[in-house]
């Protein structure tokens, strides 16, 4: 129901930037400067190109983050700590309202653990060992907390659809421009010529960049949900426990493929910046958790 829904705000907001392009005259001014779009086919095909390559992605998502990380689903816990991390998220899962997920594990020395999966009742949740070596039972407990908040909010549906609006629109408007500089500057007057390709290339890269701040300053927005939810299920202080923890844990690079820093709990990525980030900082998450 939640793609349904916002594939159908996906077609209104296609709808309503078509009736607005006509309202301010944007495209009698193209067309009598020689630009012959079709803007509403190419308003379509863009939608649908758009959504569907980010769509695609979120229903392979367990599947491509279990290739990536190499996690084990823990069908029977082999030991006790692997019995509590089965139990821990079911309870959690319980309490959040949420089918129980797959659970898994994966190798690595950097604490980290994320959730994945295009359906709620569906998805998967999985730990690093390094996160359940070097953290208490009560802050690992927060970790699980927080990575089932990102499934009952739906974190992971409208991240990917979010990204698939931002695709439609850098599509559209890259070929407008490249379009619009083929026929003006170009002079070209049939077909697509150099042009084209050119202002096309250059303006995908310029507004792909401005679209990935788009969609940063969301997964960043879903990362204080989360806490809060993580806060919720597993207890303020315990949340912010293992946020402390994390931040001491911080020189280890996280080694989640890109496809996943999103979903992770620990920030990936230092050297980005702060804009591109797809966490915020640490600091910022603990005061935001000290002040509810």
């Amino acid at each position: 129901m939640r793609i349904l829904l916002f594939l159908l705000t996906n077609l209104a907001v296609m709808l309503v930037v078509g009736v607005v392009w006509r309202l301010l005259g944007f495209e009698s001014l193209l067309q009598s400067n020689g630009v012959d779009l079709n803007f509403n086919a190419l308003l379509v095909f863009c939608g649908l190109f758009g959504m569907l390559g980010s769509l695609f992605s979120l229903f392979i998502s367990k599947w491509s983050a279990k290739r990536g990380t190499g996690t084990r689903i823990i069908e029977t816990p082999a030991n006790r700590d692997e019995e509590w991390l089965v139990q821990t998220v079911r309870q959690l899962a319980d309490n959040a309202g949420i089918g129980m997920p797959e659970v898994g594990i994966w190798q690595s020395e950097a604490p980290n653990a994320f959730a994945t999966g295009w359906n709620r009742n569906n998805a998967l949740v999985a730990v690093s060992t390094g996160l359940l070596k070097r953290m208490k039972p009560d802050e690992v407990r927060a970790v699980m907390a927080h990575e089932i908040g990102h499934v009952a909010n739906g974190d992971m549906i409208t991240l990917a659809l979010v990204q698939g609006v931002v695709n439609t629109f850098v599509m559209f408007f890259s070929r407008v421009i490249g379009h619009t500089i083929d026929r003006v500057i170009f002079k070209n007057e049939r077909g697509l010529g150099m042009g084209y390709w050119i202002g096309t290339f250059f303006a995908q890269i310029l507004l792909s960049v401005l679209a990935a701040m788009i969609v940063m300053w969301f997964s960043r927005y879903r990362e204080y949900r989360a806490d809060a939810a993580g806060a919720d299920l597993a207890g303020r202080m315990n949340m912010i426990a293992a946020l402390r923890r994390l931040k001491a844990e911080s020189e280890r690079p996280s080694d989640l493929p890109d496809e996943l820093t999103a979903f992770g709990i620990s920030p990936g990525g230092s050297s980005m910046r702060r804009f591109f980030a797809s966490h915020p900082p640490l600091d910022q998450r603990i005061e935001a958790l000290q002040n509810r």
